[in-house]
């Protein structure tokens, strides 16, 4: 069972001890006799409260009444008496004790009164264990529980609102150590300027930027580029990410913002980094008390940022990878000055990082890192690092000394494609027919539209598609086409069109392929202008000026699009048939056909089937220049670099056999 997170770390064993001893303390205080009090010189009244104080048992076996308690008093046969807090204990002259109780002291009155006006001899009375004679520690022992209650939970809340760690000789990490992103590191360098000499702005009149934000898709280096700025900057450093700051217990959150900031101005220079920071959300309305504590934990981080000054020599530094979730007020300028994009890494920076993981493992003299880096176009250097670690745990599995091409190769398609899996259940024929006509439809209109560049068709599983077909890209881009979007929804739509082609029915593994389809064909229709009516009007638009719309016309123009790209990828197949009916044929037979063989398949096609195919090995095949950024999202939620055809593992009905 895990360790509750008040106990971990060294100051949890003291933290769990600290009550224990205090409650026996407590308990050896209450177990301890009582302390003899100042008795009078001598005579029956300290003969009675010494026996009192040692036991009053003598007296609580007889329980007498009032008006025993006054006839005694008549008759003047009390030898002594002693009044208590709650009780008034007798002792007469015959030696019987009794005792009389007095919850509301008004026994005792009554008998004080009489004592004073009594004319005769006067018999001993004395106090017994009265307020006033009663340890300090007794009187409180009753509120313990509740004393302990509070100290533990002052002692949780101190736990909770500590100061943030402050790492300060750097972390070991300079912006040469980190690979790619050079327009980010291009970008930081002033702000590494201005945190080794803040009072060079200062002279100036220039005001240094109190904040900057980190954004780019997961994996691209957006921690150790903020790990490198404070080792460049010789600044602290104090990680955070943006769910610290909230908690169960109202006013926390506040109190850590406030301390993390006063942290950072007593270490200045210092930089706070704060991963993930699109965890403190945006402010909302209060129809929630969670919602109202979420706009104090904003509310105070813009006060703080507000607060310091800009030469104090702190700055923020935030990353996220959902930029547009962060509250407006908070990255505006004055707060969050710069927006810095860390995009994916190029060609060269991909073989830097080849080569810089593959020089922790025992790799082989023979990798061809240029080879590898080619074809690994959009990933980022999280995923090159598992890439070569993978292959790395391939080479030990089987056996191997060193690691060979052929296993990084592998683990390049396990990290594009999933893992392939052990123990799968054969499909029958007929399943196998369906998926390789399904695989063999996707790679031909893949390679005869130029897609991308066709690397391998399987029927094969791997992860949770029971057949694969390898499609990656030929370049980085960052600029896509209309045309290059109506072909990638062809390619997607080719596998269905395959099966009904052959089967004159379609199958439900063409269920993830319709919902990439889909996401492409909305994205062009309500985001990019490229529907089938010609609507330029953005969805975006209006849901950001919070305008109410109907999405049915959207809709139905998406669908329009698909069907109508439907169509010619149906026509194209029909062109495509001899070569459709060769892929298939081979699939079936060796399970796994190369790239280059489907490109075969289209060349030998005669004239009246195909026009030719330029190869696309080649990057710019379509003639496309690069452009530095594009003026709108990419829309490529829904392109990817692979087709996982049969995504359902459920049997489908058998069709007929194949023409």
């Amino acid at each position: 069972m895990k360790k509750p997170r008040l106990l971990q770390g060294r100051h949890g064993l003291a933290l769990f001890i600290f009550p224990l001893l205090l409650l026996g303390a407590l308990a050896w205080w209450q177990l301890q006799p009582d302390a003899p009090g100042e008795a009078p010189a001598a005579g029956p009244a300290a003969v009675m409260l010494a026996e009192l104080q040692a036991s009053s048992d003598a007296w609580k076996a007889s329980r007498g009444d009032l008006s025993r308690l006054m006839s005694d008093l008549r008759n003047g046969a009390i030898a002594s008496a002693a009044v208590g807090t709650d009780a008034v204990y007798v002792t007469t002259a015959s030696d019987q004790r009794y005792w009389v109780p007095d919850q509301a002291g008004r026994v005792a009155a009554l008998l004080l009164e009489h004592y004073a006006g009594s004319n005769g001899e006067l018999f001993p009375l004395t106090l017994f264990q009265t307020d006033a004679e009663k340890p300090l520690y007794k009187m409180l022992l009753p509120y313990s529980p509740i004393a302990l209650l509070l100290l533990a939970g002052a002692i949780y809340f101190g736990l909770k609102t500590r100061s943030f760690q402050v790492q300060r000789k750097g972390s070991g990490i300079t912006f040469a150590d980190v690979i790619g992103a050079a327009e980010a590191k291009q970008a930081l360098r002033d702000v590494t300027a201005y945190l080794r000499d803040p009072t060079a702005y200062a002279r100036l009149g220039a005001r240094p930027p109190k904040g900057v934000l980190l954004t780019g898709e997961p994996g691209t280096g957006k921690t150790q580029l903020a790990k490198a700025l404070a080792s460049e900057s010789n600044a602290s450093f104090i990680q955070v990410t943006g769910s610290d700051f909230s908690s169960m217990y109202f006013g926390v959150g506040i109190q850590k913002v406030k301390s993390l900031f006063r942290t950072a101005r007593k270490q200045a220079p210092c930089i706070i980094f704060i991963d993930e920071i699109d965890g403190i959300g945006k402010r909302a309305e209060q129809q929630r008390s969670s919602d109202a504590e979420s706009n104090r934990i904003i509310n105070q981080f813009l006060a703080e940022m507000d607060g310091f000054d800009g030469a104090s020599g702190v700055l923020v530094l935030g990353a996220t990878n959902f930029p547009n979730s962060l509250d407006p007020a908070l990255v505006r300028e004055g707060r969050f000055d710069r927006s810095i994009a860390v995009g994916l890494p190029g060609l060269e920076d991909r073989e830097a990082l080849f080569r810089l993981y593959a020089g922790k493992i025992s790799a082989a003299p023979g990798l061809d890192l240029a080879q590898l880096a080619r074809n690994t176009v959009g990933l980022t250097p999280a995923a090159i690092a598992y890439i070569v670690n993978h292959a790395a745990l391939l080479a030990a599995r089987a056996g191997a000394t060193q690691v060979e091409m052929s296993h990084v190769v592998d683990a390049v398609e396990t990290c594009r494609i999933g893992e392939q899996p052990s123990g799968v259940t054969p499909m029958s024929p007929a399943d196998r027919k369906r998926i390789a006509v399904h695989e063999a439809g996707h790679a031909l209109v893949a390679a005869e539209l130029k897609v991308g560049r066709v690397e391998k068709v399987t029927i094969l599983p791997r992860g949770q598609a029971l057949g694969v077909t390898l499609v990656t890209p030929v370049e980085d881009k960052r600029l896509h086409m209309e045309s290059e979007l109506r072909n990638r929804i062809q390619m997607l739509l080719a596998g269905r069109c395959a099966e009904q082609l052959y089967f004159h029915e379609v199958s439900s593994g063409a269920g993830q392929d319709l919902q990439e389809a889909s996401k492409i064909a909305l994205s062009m229709v309500g985001a990019l202008g490229m529907g089938p009516k010609g609507s330029l009007l953005s969805l975006q638009a209006v849901r950001d000026a919070h305008l109410e719309s109907d999405p049915r016309e959207a809709l139905e123009a998406a669908d329009e699009l698909l069907q109508q790209l439907n169509r010619d990828c149906m026509a194209l197949l029909l062109r495509l048939r001899p070569a459709l009916d060769h892929v298939t044929e081979r699939l079936l037979e060796t399970e796994t056909v190369p790239g280059e063989d489907v490109l075969a398949a289209i060349a030998e096609l005669p004239a009246a089937h195909h026009h030719g195919v330029s190869p696309l090995h080649a990057p710019g095949a379509h003639g496309l220049e690069r452009v530095a950024a594009s003026g709108y999202e990419n829309p490529a939620d829904a392109l990817f670099e692979l087709v996982a055809g049969e995504a359902q593992q459920e049997q489908e009905p058998q069709g007929p056999g194949m023409a």
